[in-house]
């Protein structure tokens, strides 16, 4: 799957993770055959299975079962000398998790990509990516080592330490969890009460493959909510900030409002009714306590991957955004990354994209902007990824050694089918 499109420019492994996703609820919907997408999704697999996995900075497509960032178009190895990524690997492998559990029948194909899926996932090394374990780091590279950093606090990383702690082969300690709740930020801003993170991605991406609904941690249980519930309030947050409007930028409103990691118009700067703004281009736009990024760049995204949490405000925001915008926003696969209406008052030339006198509009789709966008809508139509994800053995062993109980998950962490995963760790 590319990064973008149509200004092709490299693979992007996460993308992958929402494409294989995809497939299913093409098949579900009928924009493709179960044939189609069961073709698709086992040659991607093989090529997954297949990529050399080694140190060598250039002919690698991963190592230790993770997988670098950006791979190129041609030949799937490493792009240029981006990161072995521990983020973007759980985002492919949740899709590589939801395929291996999605194609079910006896069919010899179906049961090529079982297999091959869960030897992809059992391949991965969880525990090596830790330098300073409990957590886990972001990244290593073949010419420096490990990332200084961890993924601790909120982040879209639930996946990762979930995914990490339900391997039968590389689990991580269930300490990590722990650890990582213990940096969160519980704060109230615009009248909503929840664990803070600015851009809405972070509170979207997991749940695209776990249902939250019910189910809890210890922190959550404290609060008295769930992570569900939790995402519901920041986008609620994020809704009223637009209405709000704080810097004035043209067109916020109750239905025109989202913020989230997207293209933007230009890396410049311009003076607009007497202030200055700050334009960008790709940057992880988003607002809450203490932390506000925004340069008027509104991604419909961001709004469209609530659209679970709060389907009362955001379908109505997606509709009017497509009324107001027409078909420079909406074409034919639906929204592009990003749009900006206050850029064409600062006379500046954009780095991408088209300006008329309404807004700025990037012209390309990013994968992983609409993954999001379909695979919600999937899950707020019917539950469809979240059905699937739930009769996963290694989702469900990760959820319980991250101490989650409650909801759904009532009397999983004892099963049968949970106590053989387990079993099988060496």
């Amino acid at each position: 799957m590319p990064d973008r499109w149509p200004s092709i420019n490299f693979s992007s492994v996460a993308a992958i993770g929402f494409g294989l996703t995809a497939y299913g609820v093409g098949a579900e919907r009928g924009y493709v055959t179960r044939e189609q997408a069961r073709s698709r999704t086992l040659t991607t697999l093989r090529f997954l299975s297949n990529a050399p996995q080694t140190t060598d900075p250039v002919d690698a497509t991963g190592y230790r079962g993770f997988f670098y960032h950006f791979l190129d178009m041609e030949q799937g190895r490493r792009f240029k000398t981006v990161e072995l990524s521990a983020i973007d690997t759980a985002l492919m492998m949740a899709g590589v998790l939801f395929v291996q559990s999605y194609f079910d029948r006896a069919h010899p194909d179906e049961s090529q990509i079982r297999s091959l899926a869960d030897a992809l996932y059992r391949r991965v090394e969880w525990s090596w990516m830790q330098p300073r374990p409990p957590l886990i780091a972001m990244a290593w590279r073949p010419e420096s080592g490990m990332h200084g950093y961890d993924y601790k606090g909120y982040e879209e990383a639930m996946i990762l330490y979930v995914l990490a702690l339900g391997s039968p082969t590389h689990a991580i300690s269930p300490a990590a969890w722990p650890a990582r709740i213990a940096n969160y930020k519980w704060d109230t801003f615009y009248g909503q009460e929840f664990i803070n993170y600015a851009p809405l991605f972070i509170h979207q991406y997991s749940h695209i493959w776990i249902d939250f609904r019910g189910i809890q941690d210890s922190y959550t249980r404290e609060k008295g909510i769930d992570y569900f519930e939790n995402s519901r309030r920041a986008t609620y947050a994020q809704r009223a900030y637009a209405i709000d409007n704080p810097n004035r930028f043209r067109d916020y409103s109750a239905d025109v409002w989202g913020l989230t990691a997207s293209n933007g118009p230009a890396d410049a700067k311009a003076t607009i009714d007497g202030r200055t703004v700050q334009f960008h281009t790709y940057w992880a736009r988003g607002a809450s306590s203490g932390d506000i990024r925004d340069d008027g760049t509104i991604a419909p995204t961001a709004a469209a991957g609530s659209l679970p949490f709060a389907p009362e405000i955001v379908a109505p925001a997606l509709k009017a955004m497509q009324a107001k915008y027409g078909d420079r926003l909406f074409t034919k696969y639906g929204f592009v990354d990003a749009f900006n209406p206050t850029f064409p008052l600062a006379a500046l030339k954009p780095s991408v994209g088209v300006v008329d006198t309404q807004a700025w509009f990037e012209t390309n789709y990013l994968g992983i902007d609409q993954g999001p966008i379909v695979l919600m809508a999937a899950n707020h139509r019917n539950g469809l990824v979240w059905r699937v994800m739930k009769t996963n053995p290694y989702i469900v062993r990760g959820l319980c050694r991250a101490g989650f109980a409650g909801g759904w998950m009532q009397g999983r962490c004892g099963t049968t089918s949970n106590s053989q995963v387990a079993n099988s760790q060496p």
